[in-house]
């Protein structure tokens, strides 16, 4: 993208005068380009600057809402401690604190212990595929299976969880079928994310089709910025991580000019 559309810019320009700003990103094909080895991936540097530079804005808080666990969202962002953060979706937060929230039932956990086993037994059927373990479920990647093999290794995946176990929560993003004993989604991380800011409009900023729920709990003059192809209920899209850097940093041109005017 050579240059950000008039429209898009004027949508910024009237965020950034808004009293409590929350910026609430996504990670992998949003701030960082996608990698065949997750823990490989590290955002852009016109990214992380643009973060950066948001998080010295007085009244503007920052967040990222992943479907990482949160482990692998701490070890690959690299940000300041004040930079808030969902992992699985919304199942785990940390809001201020070091300390990582999540409490599962023994319900809820004998589910993961039993999806865990079915899981990885349907894994070591195909090539390339394998399993990532979360708190409250699991995640069957497929990204270097043949279309093949990742189609027959979810649809396998589907059929053996739905046979053994009720209530499962199942997300499809891209080369990847993630199961879930929690139905949090990233919309319900969006909703919490406000209301612990006390935002008064928020910026969301994602690539995949799970931040399509996070899209939809926006409102008033809420900003969705969509990363990529594919069918969206953002107001606005861009091509990749690079353009939503843009983005980013314009709107923290925009938020510092408008505190350096008196009526904000």
């Amino acid at each position: 993208m050579k240059g950000l559309p008039e429209a898009l810019l004027d949508r910024l320009r009237e965020l950034s005068q808004t009293p409590q700003l929350l910026v609430a990103l996504d990670f992998d094909g949003t701030l960082a380009p996608e990698v065949d080895v997750p823990d490989d991936a590290r955002a852009i540097p016109a990214a992380r600057a643009a973060v950066l530079r948001l998080l010295r804005v007085p009244h503007t808080r920052v967040a990222l809402v992943s479907g990482r666990a949160m482990e692998s969202l701490r070890l690959v962002t690299d940000l300041p401690d004040n930079v808030l953060l969902f992992g699985s979706h919304g199942v785990e937060a940390r809001l201020d604190t070091p300390d990582t929230t999540l409490t599962l039932d023994d319900s809820e956990r004998g589910m993961v212990e039993v999806l865990g086993l079915l899981l990885k037994g349907v894994a070591e059927k195909f090539e390339h595929v394998w399993i990532e373990t979360k708190p409250a479920g699991f995640a069957v990647h497929t990204r270097l299976a043949s279309s093949g093999h990742a189609r027959d290794a979810h649809e396998m995946a589907l059929a053996v969880a739905s046979a053994e176990l009720d209530g499962l929560t199942v997300r499809r993003g891209k080369n990847v079928l993630e199961f879930s004993v929690r139905t949090t989604n990233k919309g319900d991380a969006v909703n919490r994310l406000r209301e612990y800011a006390g935002a008064t409009a928020v910026l969301y900023a994602g690539d995949d089709v799970t931040d399509e729920d996070a899209f939809a709990a926006l409102s008033g003059s809420d900003f969705g910025l969509k990363s990529g192809p594919g069918e969206t209920v953002a107001e606005f899209r861009v091509a990749e991580p690079e353009d939503v850097a843009a983005v980013l940093e314009k709107l923290a041109e925009f938020r510092e000019n408008a505190y350096q005017a008196p009526t904000l």
